[in-house]
């Protein structure tokens, strides 16, 4: 029997968001709780279990599970203390039961704490202190992931997502059981070729289905599906997660064939440069975006239109508290329907002391994020109240935003919640009992969502460069620990490519 160990420790964070994230903000799950979740939701674990559970020689190890119900800001130096140590005790406990075979860690890659700006490097790290340096370990990361060294140093192999907006959580987790069995079966020897890319980027471009990222995507896949290739693909990091090591990376990863490995990378990353400087976002200014919406209020134009707020993207780290276009709305005095989504908790306890059908007057927004939105005050009537525990339209994943209410002020709904909660598809809205469809103006806070669930219907898609954590326009950010210089925070970029090499000889 082959006893392979599962694990994971998964959380993304924007650095630029001032309210630190918590344990609480983490499912966390121990041994059997970690498959028996899995099995029910199609991401990486629910994929690599997929491919295990068929093999009659394999024994299922599970640890330890921390999965992040939404992104946040940098996490607490406790809450990091916490997670690290039941992590890697679930790693000695699994060690002390018997020899281990191999090991699959499902991680995100851009994680940050107060205490280690390279959570998941020191995971690895640590557990190789644990495991030895002979057990073959299969990391799977978010192409927004930044891979640190430590990570390549300390894995055998690396596998990250080849699809944006993501749809490929499930597949990832096949790709990596199969290249892990295939280290285990075959003997197959993984070494792997990156190469540091000086960018940070946005924007449609990176529709893998549509963009000119997908073809650096594309190039990667025939990479790995070609002989002795074992995977393949890029990382262009989370620009708000601000660390050491953020930058664009390409990697390859090959059965033995270090100078093929070398040369895809730089294949690669000479491609993906030579499209870089368009993958920004053309974004449109609060007082266009206001005069637009005003200008259809008055030819009574049909359609629904989707106001992208990325820059209050939970998924992306961000507060969720911006009122910045609720306000910019309201004040020229826009009339038609909207539908938008905020954290503030103090509104939700009102809301729920008044009850459901009452009139409150009630301030909204700044309650996470003071210094880039004040709080602004709204009557409103109490139309439904809720815990907010759903499951996800798009993977069945249970989501929980706290208790949460949906306030309805003259033309406006706002479903208001406790806590911050992934907003890349619709089910917060559906959850809450609202059709974006059934709407003039819906505000997204998401940087892109899968096709069908705006683009494809919506009247018009509006890119606004609000204010907020996770916004596209980088320079207004400030970062301060990333590599310098680098595109776009800085003008005339060089860009000379070389090739770092990692390879574990487990031979010896």
């Amino acid at each position: 029997m082959k006893r392979i160990l599962i694990a994971e420790c998964k959380q993304e964070v924007s650095t630029f968001n001032p309210n630190g994230s918590d344990y609480e903000d983490f499912g966390v799950r121990f041994g059997n709780e970690l498959i028996e979740y899995h099995r029910t939701v199609r991401n990486e674990i629910g994929g690599a279990l997929s491919v295990l559970d068929k093999r009659s020689d394999v024994e299922l190890v599970p640890t330890y599970s921390a999965f992040f119900i939404t992104s946040g800001g940098t996490l607490k130096g406790s809450a990091w203390e916490r997670i690290a140590s039941e992590f890697l005790e679930s790693i000695r406990n699994a060690a002390s039961q018997g020899p281990l075979d191999g090991v699959y860690f499902c991680m995100h890659g851009a994680m940050a704490s107060e205490l280690e700006l390279d959570p998941e490097g020191y995971l690895l790290q640590e557990s190789r202190k644990i495991l030895g340096e002979q057990i073959p370990i299969v990391l799977s990361l978010d192409l927004h992931g930044i891979p640190t060294d430590r990570m390549f140093a300390h894995s055998d192999a690396i596998v990250a997502y080849h699809t944006y907006p993501h749809v490929d959580f499930f597949q990832t987790g096949e790709r990596a059981a199969t290249l892990l069995l295939r280290i285990l079966d075959d003997g197959v020897q993984p070494v792997t070729a990156k190469v540091s890319i000086p960018a940070l980027v946005r924007g449609d471009e990176l529709i893998t289905k549509t963009g000119l990222f997908g073809k650096c995507i594309d190039q990667a896949k025939r990479i790995e599906c070609s002989a002795n290739g074992l995977s393949a693909g890029m990382f262009i990091g989370n620009p708000f997660t601000d660390v050491p090591e953020l930058r664009t990376t390409s990697f390859v990863v090959m059965d033995g064939e270090e100078t093929r490995a070398a040369a895809s990378a730089l294949e690669i990353a000479r491609e993906f440069w030579e499209y870089h400087e368009r993958m920004q976002v053309p974004l449109v200014s609060m007082d266009s975006m206001a005069s637009r919406m005003m200008e259809r209020d008055r030819t009574n134009r049909s359609g629904t239109v989707a106001l992208v707020d990325a820059a209050d993207a939970t998924s992306s780290g961000a507060s969720g508290d911006s009122n910045a276009i609720l306000k910019s709305l309201l004040r020229v005095g826009y009339r038609g329907r909207t539908l938008l989504a905020i954290v503030d908790a103090p509104a939700v306890q009102a809301a729920f002391a008044a009850g459901v059908g009452a009139t409150i007057r009630v301030s909204l927004g700044g309650t996470l994020d003071p210094m880039r939105f004040e709080p602004f005050e709204v009557i409103a009537k109490v139309r439904m109240l809720g815990d907010g525990t759903f499951r996800s339209e798009s993977f069945g994943e249970l989501w929980r935003s706290g208790l949460t209410a949906v306030l309805e002020s003259g033309s406006y709904t706002i479903v208001a919640s406790s806590r911050g909660v992934n907003l890349y598809d619709r089910s917060y809205y559906y959850a809450n009992g609202q059709n974006p469809k059934a709407f003039d103006a819906v505000v997204v806070k998401s940087p892109h969502c899968q096709h069908h669930m705006y683009a494809a219907w919506c009247d018009e898609m509006i890119l606004v460069d609000a204010p907020g954590s996770s916004s596209a326009n980088l320079k207004s950010l400030g970062h301060t620990r990333c590599p310098r210089p680098i595109f776009p925070l800085d003008a005339d970029v060089p860009f000379e490519p070389t090739v770092q090499i990692f390879r574990r000889d487990r031979r010896t």
